[in-house]
């Protein structure tokens, strides 16, 4: 039995170290995709049973795709295999270039992900009516999948609309990404999508990406959270759980991290502050937050416990190199207890 789907793309990770993208001669691969690396950490890091749906063009890539995801535990029997046609031309596999900065450099993202197996996934392409009956306890998506391309909302919709009917809870991410949106209306597109995806879910992840009228509109400072997160409530208001991180980034290895959440029961809570945390890799970290956050959730934590675990993790997530979680459940709540980086023998 599956504790928690997602449904998102999985693409192949090209990571050239401390190097740069333009002038590598070597990569190591990692696996990573928004949507995926949530259930990711859930299976690592806090043992929950998880699994992805996603597609991938059946061919050498998709297939060490696969074989990246099996390693992480995810389970695998819910991608749904495409018919390759030797170059890509139908349906292919996504790359992300990724540096992580240094410094006053930022990190920086380069995909190359058009056309892929999983942007042309369908309503009805998935019966998820099987998939749910099985007793999953969460599905999770995410604004990356829906903005993929215009059938993909439409696959998000369905999903989130049948786990609902069978009972089980909700949680979507925002998580907007501009070069998915160039072409096709950008941040006010990207707005309306998410808009009407997040009426389905139970837990927004990535709230304040729902403030103002278009994402990234303004920049919310730390006295202004509460009353954006109090804004985007009174948009979605079925939803039960509102929760973001908040980072600002003094430089690439650098960064002020913390999180705050909403609830109708219990207001607006902060989490856990770590200002100065040193920062290996970026990329995942808000994912990791997800992870943990869930787990709380679904542990019946108490929201300020989930949001500790959430903030915990996705700092760990920071310290180590690709997208996903390399941390364990007893350092994260080693840190939520006030651990340090002292060396354990």
């Amino acid at each position: 039995m599956i504790d928690v789907v997602a449904l998102g793309e999985v693409m192949l990770r090209f990571d050239p170290g401390e190097g740069r993208i333009r002038t590598a001669r070597t990569f190591q691969v990692w696996e990573g995709g928004g949507e995926y690396n949530v259930v990711r950490g859930l299976r690592r890091c806090f043992g929950l049973r998880t699994a992805v749906v996603t597609a991938l063009a059946d061919n050498a890539v998709g297939r060490l795709v696969e074989d990246l995801i099996l390693q992480g535990g995810v389970d695998t029997s819910l991608i749904r295999w495409v018919h390759d046609d030797g170059i890509g031309r139908t349906a292919r596999n996504g790359l992300n270039f990724v540096e992580r900065g240094y410094g006053i450099r930022g990190a920086l993202g380069v995909s190359d992900r058009a056309h892929t197996a999983v942007s042309q996934l369908r309503k009805g392409d998935v019966d998820w009516d099987v998939v749910f009956s099985a007793g999953v306890r969460w599905f999770h998506t995410g604004g990356i999948f829906a903005g993929l391309s215009d059938t993909t909302v439409d696959a998000a919709d369905e999903a989130m609309a049948a786990a609902r009917r069978h009972g089980v809870t909700v949680s979507y991410d925002p998580n907007y990404r501009p070069s998915l949106w160039a072409g096709r209306g950008g941040a006010e597109a990207a707005r309306e999508v998410d808009l009407r995806l997040a009426r389905h879910a139970d837990v927004v992840v990535g709230a304040l990406g729902l403030a103002g009228t278009y994402p990234g509109q303004t920049r919310i400072g730390d006295d202004e959270v509460a009353d954006a997160l109090a804004e985007v409530a009174g948009l979605l208001p079925e939803v039960k759980v509102l929760a973001t991180t908040l980072r600002d980034v003094p430089s690439a290895g650098v960064n002020d991290w913390s999180s705050a959440a909403w609830s109708s029961e219990t207001g607006f809570v902060t989490g856990p502050r770590m200002p100065g945390l040193q920062v290996l890799d970026r990329i995942g970290s808000g994912d990791g937050f997800a992870a943990g956050l869930i787990h709380g959730l679904l542990d019946g934590a108490g929201l300020e416990r989930a949001l500790a675990y959430g903030t915990a993790h996705g700092a760990l997530t920071m310290t180590t190199p690709g997208d996903v979680s390399m941390a364990s459940l007893a350092e994260v709540e080693a840190l939520i207890a006030g651990g340090s980086a002292h060396v354990r023998r």
